[in-house]
């Protein structure tokens, strides 16, 4: 699918790079700013060539196009409720050639049309603030504030839009484990899998992926996960393998 040509009268960006310079990539110098959790759930997503995926909440674009490095031939829709951040995303996908990706503005799930259905879902919600004060820069609270009931709607509407199958990937804090899995268990996914990230060897995990698959019964598995630094702070070689070079994560 083309994309529309984005617009010039965005805010202020600044200019750099996913994976180690194989992916330009531009974002807002003011808001939200793009962690490792987009490019760490994009290599959990088991995608085949010639898929559909979408990516619910796509901010500027990250996990798609990390995604679709590692699976080139991808069908990628992106939906993401800020209008200004939607746009960025559109530009990141044209400055990188992604023309077979579609992004919709639009809340989900009510912003996806009713004829589409994907292989696989991903999203990294609004996790990082969900009580206290709200931030000035609207932007940046929209994309760290989860609402009561933001996980719900999400684990459901994925529900919708997913054939039978198809997976749902969740980049969450580990607080919220028991929640997602109740979440997903109610709306008829199995094949729960938590994917740990240990910060390092000899701290508790804070984030962790969650991933199902809807319509299967498979128990639920934790996995070893992956260590992200070393006692000195570098990341391990597993960690840069997946940061750099865009690779699968291990052992998922």
């Amino acid at each position: 699918m083309m994309q529309q040509a984005p617009s010039s009268h965005l805010p202020a960006t600044s200019h750099g790079t996913l994976l180690r310079g194989r992916i330009a990539y531009s974002q807002f110098q003011q808001g939200y700013r793009t962690g490792l959790e987009p490019i760490l759930m994009a290599a959990a997503v088991p995608a085949r060539h010639g898929q559909h995926v979408l990516e619910v909440g796509c901010g500027a674009g990250a996990g798609l196009l990390c995604l679709m490095h590692r699976v080139p031939d991808l069908h990628g829709t992106g939906i993401e409720k800020d209008s200004e951040t939607a746009e960025l995303a559109r530009t990141n996908l044209l400055a990188n050639k992604k023309e077979q990706v579609s992004i919709l503005d639009a809340s989900f799930p009510e912003g996806v049309p009713e004829h589409l259905r994907f292989d696989h879902c991903m999203t990294n919600p609004p996790w990082h603030a969900t009580t206290g004060t709200a931030s000035p820069e609207p932007r940046r609270d929209l994309a760290r504030r989860m609402g009561m009931h933001t996980l719900p709607l999400w684990v459901k509407g994925a529900a919708s839009i997913l054939r039978h199958k198809g997976s749902l990937t969740l980049a969450l804090p580990t607080a919220l484990t028991d929640r997602a899995v109740a979440e997903l268990s109610a709306n008829g996914f199995g094949g729960i899998t938590l994917y740990p990230f240990w910060p390092k060897t000899d701290r508790e995990a804070r984030i962790l992926l969650v991933q199902a698959r809807l319509g299967v019964k498979s128990p639920a598995r934790v996995l070893a996960g992956l260590t992200l630094h070393e006692a000195d702070g570098a990341f391990t070689p597993q960690a840069r393998d997946v940061l750099e070079n865009g690779t699968a994560l291990p052992g998922l």
